[in-house]
């Protein structure tokens, strides 16, 4: 007499559902709430020393010492998915290469041009004022803020360019992997200013595609990446720190609604042209 084999609900469900948990989407979202847990009592501490309640504007100290203190704890969680996924820092693109260096200064010098080009142009058509009396201040903020600016795009291009669209690379079309990453890495600047950030949104989402280019050209390596985050940043932080610039449209969609270059058809431009400059350089005339 044969046996029959009764099979339950739950031994099909269970199987179902722990696949469901094993998507590119929640590793990501997990991601987040560990690197959020871990990092909210520092935050709180971190703001009652600095004056600061939820809801109250930030000023750039304020945000640059929570921003620093965020960036410091990311290493921790990197771990804990090295060991709990099996990956490397090689995979996502932080490989020690000999060009590393190569590509991270054509990064940088690539960024900088283009904001050269964009602030020579704003500049013919009077739409800005330059205060050049107070070049002498930029002297002492140059080497600081370029160091924080690379701290800051390391991070972010190892995240965002490296872990997270690796991560759904595995499972989506490469365009779409682009796509969710980059819309990810946008709506994550709203934290910390709504009013001023929500307008920069699509500006944001384009950034992220070019710096995803900018890896997929760059053989897999985000170092090309990591350059041109850095130069942008470090370029618009040392004019706004230093005060060099004034917009003589402070809402003007040509220039950034808000003063926000991403905000206006001149930060889009800037963006469109890196990512000429880069299929022109890289994707047709060859990698440098």
């Amino acid at each position: 007499m044969s046996k029959i084999a009764f099979v339950s609900g739950g031994d099909i469900l269970l199987p179902e559902l722990l696949k469901m948990f094993d998507t590119s989407w929640l590793k990501v979202f997990t991601f987040f709430v560990v690197w959020a847990v871990i990092w909210l009592p520092i935050a709180i501490v971190i703001s009652r020393f600095l004056d600061w309640q939820p809801g109250k504007i930030l000023t750039p100290q304020q945000k640059l010492i929570l921003l620093g203190s965020l960036y410091l704890l990311s290493p921790i969680v990197f771990l804990w998915k090295i060991e709990s996924e099996r990956f490397s820092f090689a995979s996502l693109g932080f490989s020690f290469q000999p060009n590393l260096l190569v590509s991270m200064l054509s990064g940088l010098a690539l960024s900088l041009i283009s904001l050269i080009i964009i602030f020579v142009l704003e500049s013919i058509f009077d739409l800005v004022s330059w205060h050049w009396e107070r070049s002498k201040q930029l002297f002492s903020l140059i080497l600081p803020i370029l160091a924080l600016s690379l701290f800051i795009s390391v991070i972010e291009e190892v995240i965002f360019r490296g872990y997270i669209f690796n991560t759904f690379v595995e499972d989506y079309p490469c365009w779409f992997a682009a796509t969710i990453s980059s819309l990810i890495f946008a709506s994550l600047h709203l934290i910390w200013e709504r009013k001023e950030t929500l307008p920069q949104i699509p500006g944001l989402w384009l950034m992220g595609m070019i710096l995803v280019g900018a890896r997929l050209i760059d053989d897999g390596n985000i170092s090309l990446a990591i350059g041109l985050h850095g130069g942008w940043i470090w370029g618009l932080t040392c004019i706004d720190s230093a005060g060099l610039l004034s917009y003589k449209q402070q809402h003007s969609w040509l220039t950034g609604i808000n003063r926000q270059p991403l905000a206006g058809i001149a930060g889009i431009s800037c963006l469109i042209i890196t990512g000429l400059a880069l299929w022109l350089v890289y994707g047709y005339g060859g990698v440098v």
